[in-house]
C-alpha cells in the first residue's frame, strides 16, 4: 500500500480524499498498488466531515510518517506551501501540487531539489484544473519544437465574458453572478486582472521551451475595462473578446503576454464559453493541437491531482528529470516592439475631423460600425500592424487632437 497525506483541506484537497475513496478500485488498479489517504493536514477544525479522523493540525503527523512516501500540496500561496514542499521533498517524499502561485515562483528550485533527492515533483492540476496539458507537453509533443502557446486560462473570466456576450450583462452584473454561482472568489482580483492567467502561462511557457518564465515580466492586463460597447463592435467585427494568454519563440528569446483580445470566429478559441478552457499548442512537426476541458472546480482539479499520485505510484523508481534551465540573461522579448493588430474606440466632437488625424495616425485603417450603437460621439477602427511602442505613441497623439475627447479603449487583435 501506498500512503499519501493531504495538506491544506479546502476545495481541491477534499476533492483529492473524495477522488481516492470513491475510484479506489480502478485507482489500485491503475497504480498497480493500493492508494490510501493516511493523514490531512490543517489547521482549521473540520467537525462534520467524513474524513475527520484523518485530520491533524500537527505537521509533523505527516512529515515524521516513514510510512507517508507521497505529500499532496494544496494549501495555496507561496508561503507556508513552499516550505512545506522543501521539507516534503528534502525528506526524500514525492510532492503533486495543484499550486500555480508556488510553481510559478519556485518551479526551477523545487524541479532541482526534487531530481537531487531522487523523487517526484508534479503539477499537471496546476494549469487547466482536470484538462490535461502538462504530460502531453513532456511526453506526447515531445518530438516537436514547441513554437506557442495560446489559452483561455482562466473559467472566471471567460465566464464573465460570456455573460457579457450572451446576456448583455455589463461587467459588474456579470462578476456578481460569476460570485454567486461560486465562479470566483469574494477577492477575484487574480482573476479579473489576469495575475492567475498569467501564472498558467508562465508554467506553460517553461514546460514549452524548456527555460524558466518568470511570470512577474510577462505584461498582463485584465478584463475589468471591457464594456458591452466593446462587445458589440466585437459582433460587428465576427468575434469575440477573450482573456488570452500566450507565447511564442521568436529567435531565441521568449514573447509572452496576457490581455482581452478580439478573437475573430475562425480561430478555434472563438467559441470556448463559459467556465471552460482551451490550450491551442503549435508545433513545428504537428501543427496545433488543442486541449479542451473545464479549467476549475473540485472535482475536475482533483482528478488531475490523483492522477499525477498515480503517475508517480507507477514510477516510483525513478524520479523526475524535467528541469528549467535558467538564464542567466534575459531571455523575455522586448514587448513594445513586438507588432500586432489593435481595435482602438474613440469618443469625438468632431467626427470628420477625427477620422482624418485616426488615419493619418495610424495608416491604413478600417473602420467599424455597430449595428446596435446608435451614438453620434462615437467611433472604432482596427489598425493594420503595429508594434506596441508605435501604436503607444500613436493613440497618445490621437488623445491630443481636438476632435477627439478620448481614447476609450484598446484591445489586441487575434486572428485565425
Amino acid at each position: 500500500m501506498i500512503n499519501l497525506a493531504v495538506l491544506g483541506y479546502g476545495i481541491v484537497g477534499s476533492g483529492v480524499v473524495e477522488v481516492i475513496k470513491k475510484n479506489s478500485s480502478s485507482i489500485t488498479m491503475r497504480a498497480g498498488e493500493e492508494v490510501a489517504v493516511k493523514k490531512i493536514l490543517d489547521i482549521r477544525d473540520f467537525p462534520d466531515s467524513p474524513d475527520r479522523d484523518l485530520l491533524t493540525k500537527n505537521a509533523d503527523d505527516v512529515f515524521s510518517d516513514p510510512e507517508i512516501s507521497i505529500v499532496v500540496e494544496t494549501i495555496g500561496g507561496a508561503g507556508i506551501a513552499y516550505e512545506f514542499t522543501k521539507r516534503a521533498l528534502n525528506l526524500g517524499k514525492h510532492v503533486v501540487t495543484s499550486n500555480k502561485e508556488l510553481v510559478a515562483t519556485h518551479g526551477p528550485e523545487l524541479l532541482r531539489l526534487a531530481m537531487e533527492k531522487g523523487v517526484h515533483y508534479l503539477f499537471e492540476a496546476s494549469v487547466g484544473g482536470g484538462i490535461p496539458i502538462i504530460r502531453p507537453l513532456h511526453q506526447c509533443l515531445a518530438a516537436n519544437e514547441i513554437n506557442g502557446v495560446t489559452g483561455i486560462l482562466n473559467g472566471t473570466t471567460n465566464y464573465i465574458l460570456t455573460q457579457m456576450k450572451r446576456e448583455g450583462k455589463d461587467f459588474a452584473t456579470a462578476l456578481k453572478g460569476a460570485q454567486e454561482n461560486g465562479y470566483a472568489e469574494a477577492d477575484p482580483t487574480a482573476d479579473i486582472e489576469g495575475q492567475d492567467a498569467c501564472r498558467k502561462i508562465a508554467i506553460l511557457s517553461s514546460i514549452a521551451y524548456n527555460e524558466y518564465v518568470d511570470y512577474r515580466k510577462i505584461p498582463t492586463e485584465g478584463i475589468t475595462k471591457i464594456s458591452l460597447e466593446d462587445m458589440q463592435y466585437a459582433e460587428a467585427m465576427d468575434a469575440s473578446i477573450k482573456l488570452v494568454g500566450m507565447s511564442r519563440k521568436i529567435e531565441d528569446k521568449i514573447y509572452a503576454r496576457v490581455s482581452p483580445v478580439m478573437v475573430s470566429r475562425e480561430h478555434p478559441l472563438s467559441n470556448v464559453e463559459d467556465v471552460f478552457n482551451a490550450i491551442v499548442v503549435s508545433g513545428n512537426a504537428l501543427g496545433d493541437a488543442m486541449f479542451y476541458g473545464r479549467g476549475a472546480g473540485k472535482l475536475p482539479t482533483a482528478s488531475a491531482v490523483v492522477a499525477d499520485v498515480i503517475d508517480i505510484v507507477k514510477h516510483l523508481d525513478s524520479n523526475s528529470r524535467y528541469l528549467w534551465n535558467v538564464n542567466s540573461e534575459e531571455n523575455m522579448v522586448d514587448p513594445g516592439a513586438v507588432e500586432g493588430k489593435y481595435f482602438i474606440r474613440i469618443k469625438t466632437s468632431n467626427s470628420e475631423e477625427a477620422k482624418k488625424a485616426a488615419e493619418k495616425l495610424f495608416g491604413e485603417i478600417t473602420w467599424i460600425k455597430a449595428r446596435k450603437l446608435k451614438s453620434e460621439d462615437e467611433m472604432a477602427f482596427v489598425t493594420d500592424s503595429f508594434s506596441e511602442n508605435q501604436m503607444q505613441e500613436a493613440v497618445e497623439a490621437l488623445n491630443g487632437v481636438d476632435a477627439v475627447s478620448e481614447v476609450i479603449n484598446r484591445i489586441r487583435v487575434l486572428e485565425a
